[in-house]
């Protein structure tokens, strides 16, 4: 099977959105992250909620988790209303940065490699872009499931 069976719509935001905006969208769609998108529509990275987190969640607690215990509800809170002077770039993943390319695929490539490049960056989905450079939309974790899940209650019928 290929990427370009499994393919959904997605999202698409740019980096100069809010980054409340983003997760608002993620929280109605019910998507685990969305792509982001320079103004040509190509394809710059991809956002999930865990990289949103991430940017507001100070690192020392993300490096000791038994450290958040000790943090009060109020400050916590502090924390997460720092999403909203944020933009989404503000909050794109360190690959972004140069270190490693966000997760993408293009409609060819296979159900395992779309799952080797959601394993290899982290990410809970993968773009899928064409030849051109153009986001065709997106791949997720949870198409992939679905797909093993399937095909598992093929081979276990009787």
């Amino acid at each position: 099977m290929r990427v370009r069976e499994l393919v959904d719509e997605v999202p698409v935001v740019g980096p100069d959105d809010p980054v409340l905006d983003a997760v608002r969208t993620m929280w109605r769609r019910r998507v685990p992250g969305l792509v982001v998108v320079d103004g040509q529509g190509h394809l710059m990275s991809v956002l999930s909620v865990t990289e949103v987190l991430r940017s507001v969640v100070p690192s020392y607690v993300g490096e000791d988790a038994l450290l958040a215990r000790v943090i009060d509800e109020g400050h916590a809170d502090d924390f997460l209303a720092e999403c909203a002077g944020r933009k989404v770039r503000d909050c794109l993943p360190r690959g972004h940065r140069g270190h490693r390319g966000p997760a993408a695929v293009s409609p060819d490539a296979t159900v395992l490699e779309a799952a080797a490049s959601m394993t290899s960056t982290g990410c809970p989905l993968a773009a899928v872009v064409a030849d051109d450079g153009r986001v065709l939309g997106a791949v997720s974790w949870y198409a992939l499931l679905d797909r093993l899940l399937t095909n598992d209650q093929r081979r276990t019928a009787p």
